[in-house]
């Protein structure tokens, strides 16, 4: 069977998170699952390009914003399946054991458990919190990654060309379609560790709350992007 998944990345000036996501790739690379990698580029001036030349690669350049970025790199993808994953999210050993149960219910969307990169009550309160929204609300953020095929992405039309809760919007057009996998990536926990856990985990729901109240999107990504302010 040909190797059916894409994996596209959006990179924004991400080579530092790049040199800990790709090594976990060769191994969907060897159980012949990955049938290319596209960074979905939104301009990064610090060897993101030199990366992909040394991995084989293929880099789309479009305008910054993780809608924009990873419309862009899914359109570009060839793989019938898409596994979106963000260049700071680690994949577990043996994960793709994992995907290839998940190649078997190509009619729905299917996410990791989340974990952070660091150790405490904190990282695991802010991680239990997201895996039960997954689970009960069919609500995960991008950076758990999402599988799912090409066609189904295209059903429910795709990542919205927005800046911030382009993750948010696929989920709900996702409803209840979402699966959550028994498999736990690592992501990077920098911005909690700049703003304080407790911080960032509630700017976010105010995030959250306020792009469902109609808030415009560019504006919350602004919002997100900037230090929290500390009382």
């Amino acid at each position: 069977m040909p190797a059916p998944i894409s994996v596209v990345i959006p990179t924004l000036h991400a080579r530092d998170g790049l040199r800990k996501s790709l090594p976990p790739l060769v191994e969907g690379v060897a159980e012949g699952l990955i049938h290319s990698v596209v960074f979905a580029d939104g301009g990064s001036n610090d060897g993101v390009n030199d990366i992909a030349e040394e991995t084989g690669a293929e880099v789309v350049v479009t305008k910054p914003g993780r809608g924009t970025q990873l419309r862009a790199g899914i359109e570009a993808a060839k793989g019938d399946w898409i596994l979106v994953l963000h260049a700071d999210t680690v994949l577990p050993p043996q994960w793709t054991d994992h995907i290839s149960r998940a190649l078997n219910a190509p009619d729905r969307a299917h996410v990791f458990r989340l974990s952070f990169d660091v150790a405490g009550f904190a990282p695991s309160f802010v991680a239990g919190w997201a895996n039960l929204r997954t689970r009960f609300f069919g609500l995960p953020y991008g950076d758990q990654g999402i599988l799912l095929t090409k066609s189904l992405y295209q059903q429910v039309g795709g990542y919205q060309d927005i800046p911030l809760m382009e993750d948010v919007a696929l989920a709900k057009a996702l409803k209840g379609r979402i699966t959550l996998l028994d498999a736990t990536v690592v992501t990077s926990a920098e911005r909690y560790l700049r703003d304080g856990w407790f911080r960032r985990g509630a700017r976010n729901i105010g995030l959250l709350l306020r792009y469902k109240l109609g808030a415009d999107p560019k504006a919350l990504a602004n919002r997100y992007r900037s230090p929290a302010k500390k009382p």
